[in-house]
């Protein structure tokens, strides 16, 4: 990237040893810089430290492990990790990179600076965890294999269309740009790092995009056992992948394991309870998020209000643009755009039916184009039979599910629920319960408008049988219930958390019967879930 005036300064100041370091040090006295601060961390750590090692003198040698963050709250996180896994006899690295933020360009004289301030604050953590900087790594200069650099080139698109939540690419723009740059940096470093040390597991955050897809995919290209890790709604539970990324939310060996076991009434009721919570607009139990903006009214008002007569309604239900669990969703459509223009068009030569598109709720907090464009640019004009429900109006998207026939939906959570009703779903994106056994999956366009005109002149035929609905119901508590592991400290309230789940208390004997088997998978431990009995999950959901 070109700096010009104090910014060219700092690029050249940037390649003079010590030269950052010593500004930090004495001009800003070893304080935070910008929006980069550990400082919850810097105070934390001799407590936690103090806490993991008794715990580290007492247990076993463990694994290799070298643990990789960038940006402050993962990096938070990820020592906060390291030590507990520390605790529990394994000699951990954690890897890091001092960025603030992952879309802006920062000079290697500010770089360096929140280097050396992370490094004093992380050191404190030594000698349980071994602090390696990925900054003071210096590659060795080869060209990636590549294999690599066409994964790298994906990590760098996904970066651009995460970042300014587009799905078409421009290699040119300037944020594309940067994020090659830096993932190609960060791909050298890693690949010489684990080259020199091969750790016996990799555990990187995310493992999709920026850095953390970067490692990912070196720690992949090295056969190293690779574990990824994010969080959804739910406190203490994390969703786990090994040697894939934890996006996709592969659930395909829970699948295997639970499929023949029908839910008890207890586990019925349990799962009636989280949908009329998701469906009145509530929090409930542990989930921390408000699923919908308005109460449900009834799918007959919602009728009456959109104007919508007794022809059937095919309801389609968009994602978020540039959301990491669309991200190389792609099945037969080139984008989730193309997906939802074609299937517009489509319907103004079938008046047969009504179609209501309902724009995800979420676009209201998110910057890119919206959902809304995409089906004006592809009708700038809607016919009688479309109605747009754009992200903002007070409409609740159950009571467009309690009226519709059939459902359209590229990765939503919404083609679940639609199918625990009863409707036929067609999935056009790649997505966790596609192909489980009740949703229609189609994987050309040809399908995919054969499947229409097959269910709109008669949706109540394509009604989903009993067996399939009770399996939509069962998919659905494996995948809420059980798929998310018990974990003590959430990213989005990790200082809350470990006010209550202390490090003496996770490693002591009772927390270790809640987060054992937790944690043995983090470090690798296969997943097999034909040996957690179901009933074992439901207690650890207290």
């Amino acid at each position: 990237m070109n700096f010009p005036g104090r910014q060219a300064l700092k690029e050249f100041l940037g390649e003079i040893p010590m030269t950052a370091e010593l500004y930090w040090l004495f001009r800003q006295r070893g304080r935070p810089i910008s929006r980069f601060s550990l400082r919850r961390l810097e105070s934390a750590l001799p407590a936690l430290v103090a806490q993991a090692a008794p715990f580290a003198r007492q247990a076993p040698t463990g694994k290799r492990i070298l643990i990789f963050a960038t940006l402050h709250y993962w990096i938070e996180h990820a020592a906060i990790l390291g030590l507990a896994l520390a605790g529990q006899g394994h000699r951990v690295a954690l890897a890091f990179l001092p960025y603030g933020e992952w879309h802006k360009p920062l000079s290697r004289f500010d770089l360096r600076r929140q280097n050396a301030y992370a490094l004093r604050v992380l050191k404190q953590a030594e000698p349980l965890l071994r602090i390696v900087s990925f900054v003071e790594t210096r590659p060795n200069g080869r060209t990636l294999p590549i294999e690599l650099k066409n994964d790298i080139d994906r990590v760098t698109s996904y970066d651009t269309q995460y970042t300014l939540q587009v799905e078409d690419v421009d290699q040119r723009s300037e944020i594309y740009r940067l994020r090659s740059e830096r993932n190609t940096e960060v791909a050298n470093t890693a690949l010489t790092w684990m080259q020199a040390h091969r750790p016996d597991v990799v555990i990187v955050p995310n493992g999709t995009i920026q850095e953390m897809g970067v490692v990912y995919n070196v720690a992949r290209h090295l056969k190293l056992p690779t574990v990824t890790y994010e969080f959804g709604d739910q406190r203490e539970r994390i969703w786990l992948a090994q040697n894939s990324e934890v996006m996709r939310q592969d659930t395909e060996n829970l699948w295997k394991a639970r499929r023949d076991q029908p839910l008890s009434e207890a586990q019925f009721d349990r799962l009636r309870s989280l949908f009329a919570a998701r469906q009145r607009g509530a929090l409930w139990e542990n989930f921390s998020r408000l699923w919908q903006g308005s109460p449900a009214k009834g799918g007959e008002q919602v009728r009456a209000a959109l104007g919508l007569d007794q022809r059937p309604i095919v309801l389609l239900a968009t994602n978020v643009l540039g959301d990491s669990l669309t991200l190389g969703r792609r099945v037969f459509s080139q984008t989730m755009a193309d997906w939802i223009a074609r299937s517009v068009q489509y319907f103004t030569g079938c008046p047969e039916a009504q179609l209501v598109v309902r724009v995800h709720p979420g676009e209201v907090l998110t910057h890119g184009p919206s959902m809304v464009d995409v089906v004006h640019q592809a009708l700038p004009e809607l016919p009688p039979n479309i109605r747009l429900i754009g992200p903002r109006e007070d409409v609740n998207t159950y009571d467009l599910v309690e009226v519709a026939d059939l459902g359209l939906v590229y990765t939503t959570t919404v083609g679940l629920e639609m199918a625990m009703g009863g409707i036929p779903v067609i999935v056009a994106g790649q997505t966790h319960y596609r192909g489980r056994g009740f949703t229609i999956d189609p994987e050309s366009w040809v399908a995919y408008f054969k499947q229409l005109g097959q269910i709109i002149p008669n949706p109540e035929a394509h009604r989903m049988s009993r067996a399939q609905v009770e399996l939509a119901w069962q998919y659905a508590y494996r995948f809420f219930f059980e798929y998310p592991r018990p974990f003590p400290w959430h990213l989005v309230r990790l200082w809350e958390d470990i006010e209550t789940n202390t490090l003496t208390r996770v490693l002591n004997p009772e927390g270790m019967a809640l987060y054992r088997q937790t944690f043995d998978f983090m470090v690798g431990e296969p997943i097999d879930w034909t040996a957690i009995p179901p009933a074992e999950i439901e207690n650890t959901h207290a």
